[in-house]
């Protein structure tokens, strides 16, 4: 690991650990939720309201950043850190699930993926190197591997020949990541010294490949490891079986992040199988679309039976949504097209999910996690979905 990056388990209670992450824009506790902030902003909210319901790190996107403004303009102005006013941690993924996602806009080949730009249709070349050199322009404090993301379902095949891929970018982008911060790759000046990488491990849901991927990727000795490919589609049962399945397969003294998902429900389950790190674009989309979560399940805000209601969103919640509005206030603004709605939603849907890791982790050092899990399982289906 970097000087600057470090990690150690403080606690565990079952499979579920409580640790800290150490980086160079400061200590990071987990089990930990990231807040997705695509182009260096999480939509709709403003950083001051992020620190207040404690987000710890958030996610930029390779992707999106690399397109528009730029890494190059990024790293003039002193890293992503800097330039978005954000001064506590950031991952970066390195782009790859956005450049699969376009579908008939790129093709793939053993040097990477050409697309062409949802922006301008432009031409652009995506290779394990160039997703190394462009996360250590943007300076994030961990920087994700290119890696190929398939969808479900899949054949064996193709997902043994996607994961064989997978492992041989891992291998380009971790020799890239060392020769440039060992001072060779004279041509990218990384504007984070102590930036830490982490490898990822696919095979889909063949646990015979993920076994496989594990090794080759624990094998290249990475700074963490990532469970990438899941939460695409697959039946929930599936998705936490591979989960447990591979967590045993990676080194207990590295930090475990499964990517994409996903529920609350998902964070708790995923904790108790030994995940440290989550992100999830669940808690702002479905806050700008009118779903709300809450200590009793889930609330779509649009339904007319919220029209005259005077309560706040949930009562267990001290955000400043829930402090201040009433639901009928907010069936309102979102019925009426404000941007506050999303706003205002999205800042209690970020504060749910960010409390719901801190009551984990409280539950890890006082060793209570599984009467929690299930007293969190148990409130989170009282309350069925809104139709």
């Amino acid at each position: 690991m970097p000087s600057a990056f470090s990690f150690a388990v403080l606690a565990t209670d079952g499979r579920a650990r409580l640790g800290e992450l150490h980086t160079p824009h400061g200590v990071v506790q987990t089990p930990v939720f990231m807040p997705v902030g695509t182009q260096g902003s999480v939509k709709a909210t403003h950083h001051r309201d992020l620190e207040e319901a404690g987000a710890q790190i958030i996610l930029g996107n390779t992707y999106h950043l690399y397109l528009r403004p730029g890494d190059q303009l990024i790293a003039r102005r002193g890293g992503l850190h800097r330039f978005i006013g954000w001064p506590h941690p950031i991952l970066t993924d390195s782009g790859g699930y956005q450049v699969f996602s376009l579908a008939e806009r790129r093709k793939i080949d053993e040097q990477g993926a050409e697309f062409r730009s949802h922006l301008d249709g432009s031409l652009h070349r995506l290779s394990p190197e160039s997703a190394v050199d462009i996360q250590a322009r943007l300076g994030s404090d961990i920087a994700m591997v290119l890696d190929e993301c398939l969808a479900y379902p899949a054949s064996r095949n193709e997902t043994a020949q996607s994961m064989e891929r997978s492992v041989r970018w891992a291998e380009r982008c971790r020799a890239r990541f060392l020769d440039i911060h060992d001072g060779g790759g004279r041509d990218v000046d990384p504007t984070n010294r102590g930036q830490a990488q982490f490898g990822i491990v696919q095979g889909g849901v063949f646990q015979d490949l993920r076994d496989q991927s594990a090794g080759a990727t624990i094998a290249i000795r990475f700074d963490g490891y990532a469970i990438g490919g899941l939460s695409v589609g697959e039946p929930i049962d599936v998705m936490y079986a591979v989960v447990a399945d591979t967590v045993r397969r990676l080194p207990a003294d590295r930090p475990r992040y499964l990517m994409g998902a996903g529920t609350p429900e998902d964070l708790v389950e995923c904790v108790a199988r030994g995940i440290d790190m989550f992100d999830c674009v669940l808690p702002t989309r479905n806050a700008r679309n009118g779903q709300l979560f809450t200590s009793e399940g889930r609330i779509n805000i649009k339904n007319a039976r919220y029209a005259e209601d005077e309560g706040p969103v949930d009562p267990a919640c001290d955000c400043y949504t829930c402090r201040t509005h009433s639901r009928a206030y907010l069936r309102h603004l979102y019925l009426a097209g404000e941007m506050t709605a999303g706003s205002l939603n999205t800042l209690h849907n970020l504060t749910f999910y960010l409390d719901t890791m801190r009551r984990i982790r409280e539950a890890i050092s006082l060793r209570t996690f599984d009467k929690f899990r299930q007293e969190f399982l148990r409130s989170a289906s009282r309350l069925s979905l809104d139709s």
